[in-house]
């Protein structure tokens, strides 16, 4: 059963056309990807979904619910998540306090300290930093701390924005091992992401995006072994 559907959004930014008839589903319990270069309009589609970016057309439903004319907060109180690009966390307050700002909305709340202990099990560096102020934090717990407050607001869709951003490599690899871990805990998960490789193998489906349009879709493995994809974002 589809949780999220997209249907035929448009976007501009200005008179750029940034999204243009954007299509495409979400089931519950799948992590779902969407990969393409830079500017190809991946961030403004998890943006248009979450309000924060209005669309011009079109049709966002989640649980069979429209919500492309709901405020952010009432967004979120239905379980949609965003972890940001660039992680935006409070760099002055400590890790536990950005912690818990996530478990900010009623929904949440009464689930916090449950809530809290779980995302030290998924992260137990977390919880040995928990006292120090997020400024301090290295990038990859940095990015720990980014998803472990999206966890703490209880996504029932959690959409990740290029979470390998600005990491290395064997970071990315602890970083996507807990989303995996995340999605084989319930979570559905919608993913944007520059590296195409890691993101798509991980995943059970993909789109690509070119120039705001679907260009290609399918499993994630299939997708891997595209030519296009082989060629244009593998180098292959």
């Amino acid at each position: 059963m589809s949780l999220l559907e997209l249907n035929r959004i448009n976007v501009y930014h200005g008179e750029v056309h940034t999204l243009k008839n954007i299509s495409f589903h979400v089931s519950e319990g799948e992590m779902v990807s969407v990969v393409g270069s830079n500017g190809s309009g991946k961030s403004t589609t998890i943006n248009t979904i979450s309000g924060i970016v209005l669309r011009e057309s079109g049709e966002i439903q989640f649980r069979n619910q429209r919500i492309d004319s709901l405020e952010l907060h009432e967004i979120a109180q239905l379980g949609v998540v965003q972890i940001p690009e660039g992680r935006r966390l409070f760099p002055h307050m400590t890790a536990q306090e950005n912690l818990e700002l996530g478990a900010y909305s009623a929904r949440a709340k009464p689930s916090k300290p449950r809530s809290l202990k779980e995302v030290y099990e998924l992260f137990p560096l977390l919880e040995e930093r928990k006292h120090q102020q997020a400024r301090t934090l290295s990038g990859g717990e940095q990015q720990m701390l980014a998803i472990g407050r999206g966890l703490m607001a209880m996504p029932v869709l959690l959409m990740l924005d290029e979470p390998s951003l600005g990491l290395a490599p064997i970071l990315v690899k602890e970083i996507y091992n807990a989303i995996q871990r995340i999605n084989q805990n319930g979570t559905t998960i919608l993913l944007v992401e520059q590296d195409v490789q890691i993101s798509l193998s991980l995943s059970h489906r993909g789109y690509v995006l070119e120039n705001g349009e679907i260009v290609l879709e399918g499993k994630g493995e299939e997708l891997l072994r595209n030519p296009l994809v082989k060629e244009s974002y593998l180098g292959l």
